[in-house]
């Protein structure tokens, strides 16, 4: 299918120009240039992974450092999405939307909020037995200015992976819409690397990711495998919940977790070769009991 088109791309000189999460307005005004060029190129050059969503993922494996990315164009205003992922509470209702993703909470620092997540199984688990993150939240720009840009950095991940990250910008495009860009990233050493390993031999052996590597004879095609599919699947996790809790803004607060948990399973199911690992009735089950705790349980202290 043609690549989904919205405009020209702007010139390689725009590529290049600062991109940065923090600036004075006239940076930022920049940044979303520069976002709306990348987003022009990954409409011309990255995989679409529906084809009647402009939705665009890629992903690079440099090194011991992975990398997945989304560019997409979601039909919420602007101005709607600022406060709703500029807020550090929000994210823990969207993180936790992940099924790896067993707790989140937000607390304010001396100079950075902070966001405890504990990472672990796709089923069931005591916060004991699961892998903590502290997240250094920070989000700038927002309604008026032209851009959103939100981090979340911890130096240390789960199984030795360090350097975790989740980014996202965004920046109006047309009226009631918004072009998004997560960027999902990660580097591992020995350790990760052999726990990865070790799961991709194991019960990860016939997952794939999204990237297409080949054909085979009958022209079906080859996607990739190992890390760099299991990065895909979690990075286009986090966009799905970014999409579930942007849909469910409007409906009253009572509603919101229930609209939200069945959304994103719909999203997920939607991509089952890559996505499915459990039935929705036991996601659901599981992510409320997961939703509670998260609401009313302290983070054990590291």
């Amino acid at each position: 299918m043609t690549p989904f088109k919205l405009f020209d791309p702007a010139s390689w000189a725009k590529l290049l120009l600062p991109c940065l999460l923090f600036g004075s307005a006239w940076g930022d005004n920049l940044a979303a240039d520069a976002l709306r060029s990348r987003f022009a190129m990954a409409s011309q050059q990255a995989l679409r992974i529906v084809d009647d969503q402009p939705v665009f993922l890629q992903s690079t494996e440099v090194s011991d450092r992975l990398q997945g990315e989304v560019y997409a164009l979601l039909d919420h205003r602007f101005d709607d999405i600022s406060p709703a992922l500029g807020l550090a509470a929000h994210w823990c209702d969207i993180l936790i939307l992940h099924l790896n993703v067993k707790y989140c909470r937000a607390s304010p620092g001396v100079s950075l909020e902070t966001l405890d997540a504990g990472i672990g199984r796709k089923f069931d688990q005591p916060l004991s037995d699961v892998y903590w993150l502290r997240f250094a939240y920070r989000a700038t720009g927002g309604a008026g200015e032209g851009l959103l840009a939100v981090s979340l950095q911890s130096p240390v991940g789960p199984l030795g992976t360090r350097d975790y990250r989740i980014e996202v910008q965004a920046t109006p495009f047309a009226a009631g819409q918004t072009i998004l860009h997560l960027r999902y990233s990660y580097t591992y050493g020995m350790a990760a690397k052999l726990a990865m390993q070790a799961y991709l031999a194991t019960v990860g052996s016939e997952k794939v990711g999204f990237s297409i590597i080949g054909q085979l004879s009958d022209g079906q095609p080859i996607r990739v495998r190992g890390v760099r599919g299991m990065l895909e699947r979690n990075t286009l996790r986090y966009y799905l919940a970014i999409q579930a809790f942007l849909g469910a803004q409007h409906l009253p607060e009572t509603k919101q977790l229930q609209a939200r948990l069945q959304d994103w399973f719909t999203a997920t199911e939607r991509y089952a070769q890559q996505l499915h690992e459990i039935d929705r009735q036991p996601y659901v089950e599981m992510k409320l009991r997961e939703a509670q705790r998260q609401r009313t349980q302290a983070a054990p202290k590291p």
